[in-house]
């Protein structure tokens, strides 16, 4: 028998004897005895009551111990009583420690995030709906040029306009947003729910210095694209120009019908480099000055059907197998129709000119509703591919694999999907065909 059962069978016969003592008193008539014995008989039963309640005054400091914290607390001193005290205690003591720690490594943790949010470049921000800041680090001051700031609102003697675009800025979208000493902040947004409360999250990035260089590189391949082009063209006119001023000085007063016909040769080659020249600068026009998209409800198999029947005559001729599907008949686009013509023959003459000398060769158009109502359109054919090397190429403008081409149609492509919202994407495995996707949404 453990001591606690020892314990209480020691107080339980304390008691009888007490009341049995009680009684013989007061049988014998000895009442006033019998008084005094009345309040020993009730503190052992309160004893008693207190030492079998040990366990629930326990259980109940642990349980305040969890809930504020407090994991200081160790639970030994009953031990003496018993087997099940001693375990009970262990267990108690157990269950503290891991609380203790699982406390000190999540201390630990935030400490470390803290520290890393602290000393990132990155402008990290996070306040609740009502504008008030719950975070915001020394990166995120520097960016914006201030020192404090405890509510959004406080931003717009600084930036009048930054506390409404942070306050409506979408979960998962991003935005641009230039300060005025010409910093370009690229600004990303995220929210995150803490115990029922709505926070945002918002992470700044002066990408200036990135934009002056993409914009140097874009000026740099510009100007390497337009020497290489009027290079090509004034090289010959320059030879041709000195090859005449040498027929009229020597051959014209000898044979001039053979210096005539030379002269017109001549004459004829640089009508044609001309006119290249200015169909590069049509181009590059097209390019620039890309109209707007005038917004309309257009159905798309309705749109692939007026393309194909455009071209189907064409693809007949050179032997091309030509297929659609648009499944289900009733998708439509909000975007420009004509603009969205334009890439789709623009694709598809692509894919003919690829085929040119392919056996058996095909092209598929199919239409279909993606993930999260997005628009595929997939125009897929059996040519040898694009060459990896060109494959990073494509999109640039003026740059071309074929031999008659401006090299514009793709990036002009590419310019008039981007300004729906979408995006043009290819996938061509060398000598596997090649297919392009214009992803849109409805």
């Amino acid at each position: 028998m453990n001591r606690f059962s020892l314990y209480i069978l020691l107080r339980i016969l304390l008691m009888i004897t007490t009341i049995m003592a009680g009684c013989w008193l007061w049988w014998n008539n000895y009442q006033l005895v019998v008084i005094l014995v009345i309040p020993l008989l009730l503190t052992q039963v309160f004893g008693l009551y207190y030492y079998l309640n040990r366990v629930n005054r326990k259980l109940t400091l642990f349980l305040e111990a969890i809930r504020y914290e407090d994991f200081s607390i160790r639970f030994s001193g009953d031990n003496k009583l018993g087997k099940s005290f001693s375990a009970l205690n262990h267990q108690f003591n157990e269950v503290l420690e891991a609380f203790r720690q699982t406390r000190a490594e999540r201390e630990a943790n935030l400490k470390y995030i803290d520290t890393i949010i602290q000393h990132i470049s990155i402008g990290v921000l996070s306040f609740d709906t009502d504008g008030k800041i719950e975070l915001i680090n020394p990166a995120a001051f520097r960016l914006m040029g201030i020192y404090r700031l405890r509510y959004l609102d406080e931003l717009k003697a600084a930036h009048p306009d930054l506390s409404e675009l942070l306050m409506q800025l979408p979960a998962g979208q991003k935005s641009l947003y230039a300060t005025q000493n010409g910093q370009q902040l690229s600004i990303h947004a995220a929210t995150v729910r803490l115990q029922g409360r709505l926070v945002k999250l918002i992470s700044l990035q002066n990408i200036h210095a990135e934009l002056q260089q993409k914009e140097l590189e874009a000026w740099q391949n510009l100007t390497k694209i337009l020497r290489h082009e009027i290079m090509n063209s004034v090289t010959p006119i320059v030879s041709l120009i000195g090859t005449m001023q040498d027929i009229v000085k020597y051959d014209m007063g000898e044979d001039k019908t053979e210096a005539v016909e030379d002269l017109k040769e001549a004459l004829e080659t640089i009508e044609s480099r001309s006119k290249g020249i200015m169909d590069f600068v049509n181009a590059y026009r097209d390019y620039t000055t890309l109209p707007k998209p005038q917004f309309t409800n257009v159905n798309l198999k309705q749109l692939v059907n007026s393309v194909s029947n455009l071209l189907l005559p064409e693809m007949k001729a050179a032997g091309i197998i030509y297929r659609t599907h648009v499944s289900p008949d009733n998708i439509e686009i909000h975007a420009d129709e004509t603009q969205l013509q334009m890439v789709l023959i623009n694709l598809i003459k692509n894919a003919m000119d690829a085929l040119e000398h392919t056996a058996k060769p095909w092209i598929t158009v199919k239409g279909t509703l993606g993930n999260a109502q997005q628009i595929v359109l997939e125009i897929a054919d059996n040519g040898p591919g694009i060459e990896p090397e060109a494959m990073e190429r494509i999109f640039i403008p003026f740059f071309t694999t074929k031999k008659k081409g401006s090299g514009i149609g793709l990036s002009l492509s590419q310019q008039i999907i981007q300004m729906h919202g979408g995006q043009l994407k290819v996938v061509s495995p060398p000598s596997k065909g090649t297919t392009f996707f214009v992803l849109l949404n409805t």
